[in-house]
């Protein structure tokens, strides 16, 4: 029986970083996947053919709406749908081969079947038993729905169906109005579909601060996505090809949409079908997530949990840090997480970003604080990219100065973000920030003009 001092269940961002961290520290260590390539839900059927998609549709949209304002002449510009596929395929190729070649670098053995906890420190992998020092579950999660909402991958859909349906929709309507939704709604918009979005709260992207959801919601509208707030979807049917989704709203009144497919975006939830954690005792709270401790521990010795299928966003990049300080508590090291500098970004056009604290939290804590404000229409980079939606806001405490979030609408907000992340992790103050030198013209002005307006005034505004 062979044996190693970790084995990973779960090839995702969270698993192979924690594969190859624990390798990197000298640890024996083997990564558990079922799917025929590396990378998880992220790489094969999420964020990374998203992020093709949403490319490829903004470079049309660019080459029919912007290219002539630039002085580009252009014939007519169309859309082949198979070769965009294609490229997106091609897209996950390369960063899923990329994971082989890491793990090869790195000495890391690639268990490929399903992951069973028999026992702590045994995995059964399609009937190869394996002996482990310690074990991580980072087996990530999968699409939820509704009740009376049956998926077929076909007309009625999930991501993973909306990333490869056969031909492109002349209408959608998507359910839920989340990070998944509104990305995906955004690549068939500008691609030509009618793109109507049904949300059953009265906001867009529950969790954001609520001006900046408020202003993102009319920039999505103004792009020619039809949002209906407060509607109770209460099913969705298929006849002859065609889709048909009832809703109620809250004033009691009833509504139908139909369209030619429907993509069921109302988030996620763990995946353990198969793990066998129920079996070997492995606690899991009422919404199917593993429990763990501070150090990612679960109820059984010796076997962690990370990303997904535990407590927390769902996000790559939360369970890439937390595969990270796994491996590195168990290499007898001090792993960390700082969840509250974790990013979060909705990638259409304009990009969406948010990290730390938001304006109505700090008001639900009695925190005082004071808000900077800056509009991209005052940065000179924007305006000659014909990308100045949007604006920035920093929040820092009324006290001390010191940065407590920000929240922006903007041209790679996803990028500027960090930024921000870096000067929370270093307690930097508003001030530290609006006195750094930042060049010009970037758009990363707008940063710092929104730090100087946390205390005297931004410059360009």
């Amino acid at each position: 029986m062979e044996q190693y001092d970790v084995i990973v269940i779960g090839g995702g961002p969270g698993g192979y970083v924690c594969a190859v961290r624990a390798a990197q520290l000298g640890l024996k260590t083997a990564c558990v996947e079922a799917r025929p390539t590396l990378g998880g839900t992220c790489l094969n059927v999420g964020c990374i053919p998203s992020k093709a998609l949403l490319h490829a549709s903004h470079m049309y949209h660019e080459a029919k709406h912007n290219f002539e304002r630039m002085g580009i002449k252009r014939s007519a510009t169309s859309v082949n749908w198979e070769r965009m596929l294609a490229y997106k395929d091609e897209t996950i190729s390369a960063n899923t081969t990329g994971i082989e070649f890491l793990f090869r670098k790195n000495s890391v053995a690639w268990l490929k079947g399903q992951g069973r906890i028999i026992e702590q420190g045994k995995i059964d992998v399609d009937g190869t038993v394996y002996e482990a020092a310690n074990i991580v579950i980072a087996t990530g999660s999968v699409p939820s729905s509704l009740p009376n909402v049956e998926i077929d991958e076909t007309v009625i859909v999930t991501s993973t169906g909306a990333l490869a349906l056969k031909s492109l929709p002349a209408s959608l309507t998507i359910i839920g109005a989340g990070i998944i939704g509104l990305e995906l709604g955004s690549v068939y918009a500008r691609l030509g579909s009618k793109v109507t979005v049904l949300e059953y709260l009265d906001r867009i992207t529950p969790g954001i601060d609520d001006e900046v959801a408020a202003a993102f919601a009319k920039i999505l509208v103004k792009q020619g996505i039809t949002i209906t707030l407060g509607a109770a979807v209460q099913s969705a049917t298929v006849k002859r090809g065609k889709a048909s989704v009832a809703y109620s709203l809250q004033d009691g009144s009833d509504g139908k949409v139909n369209s030619d497919v429907v993509l069921v975006a109302t988030g996620r939830k763990p995946f353990t079908a198969g793990l066998g954690a129920e079996a070997c005792g492995i606690k899991t709270d009422a919404a199917g997530r593993i429990v763990t401790d501070a150090a990612w521990r679960t109820s059984i010795d010796g076997i962690f949990a990370i990303g997904d299928v535990t407590d927390g966003p769902m996000l790559a990049h939360k369970a890439e840090d937390e595969g990270m300080a796994v491996a590195e508590t168990i290499a007898g090291r001090a792993g960390h997480v700082n969840y509250g500098v974790i990013p979060s970004v909705i990638y259409t056009h304009p990009e969406l970003a948010a990290v730390g604290r938001s304006e109505e939290e700090l008001k639900a804590e009695g925190r005082s604080y004071r808000v900077g404000k800056f509009p991209f229409i005052g940065n000179g980079r924007a305006k000659a990219a014909f990308a100045a939606d949007g604006f920035v806001k920093l929040l820092a405490d009324a006290a001390s100065d010191r940065i407590l979030g920000c929240h922006l609408i903007g041209p790679a907000a996803g990028d500027l973000i960090h930024e921000v992340c870096v000067a929370m992790e270093f307690g930097a103050a508003a001030e530290d920030l609006a006195r750094t030198c930042h060049a010009h013209p970037t758009y990363s002005e707008a940063m710092r003009e929104a730090a100087l307006a946390c205390g005297d005034g931004a410059i360009h505004a």
